[in-house]
């Protein structure tokens, strides 16, 4: 299996507990020198905290391991494409590669709904690659989804931004 699989399938592992504590299934995983710094889940809920995506609590805790927020060493790897909230965590802590599952039509940030490290405003381009175990990812955010329509069929398949 390749690094960016072996990540990605931690990032799943992270998705899955999130799910578990009834939040938006988002997994994310910070790696430098092909070894994990840390891992979190989207919290939102649990934490009361609308910034407490997985990719925002990983960074900081990549953050507090490291002992410095510039992360230019690191990859993240997230089972959903970054929103824009996440993508200005991303640029200032200057991750140098962001890899994720499945895109976020709605709300990406990245390739779908924007692309925010393309248009030339930051001073900070990460290299970008997609669709890594995009099936898995994708399965997990639209069985929770189908699962909150079955309890109220109001809902919509994905949230805008997680």
């Amino acid at each position: 299996m390749h690094d960016d699989e072996i990540f990605m399938t931690l990032a799943l592992e992270e998705a899955l507990l999130a799910e578990a504590e009834g939040e938006v299934p988002v997994g994310a995983v910070v790696s430098i020198g092909g070894e994990p710094v840390s891992r979190a889940h989207n919290q939102p809920l649990g934490l009361k905290d609308p910034t407490a995506h997985a990719e925002i609590l990983a960074l900081r805790r990549a953050s507090e391991a490291l002992g410095n927020y510039r992360l230019t060493e690191a990859s993240l790897y997230v089972t959903l494409e970054p929103c824009v909230m996440c993508v200005g965590a991303i640029v200032h802590a200057r991750i140098r590669r962001v890899v994720f599952g499945a895109a976020d039509p709605k709300g990406g940030a990245v390739v779908s709904r924007w692309r925010l490290f393309d248009d030339g405003f930051f001073n900070h381009r990460p290299e970008v690659t997609g669709g890594v175990l995009q099936a898995r990812c994708g399965e997990i955010m639209s069985g929770f989804f189908r699962g909150k329509r079955v309890k109220n069929p109001h809902i919509s398949e994905q949230p805008k931004q997680d």
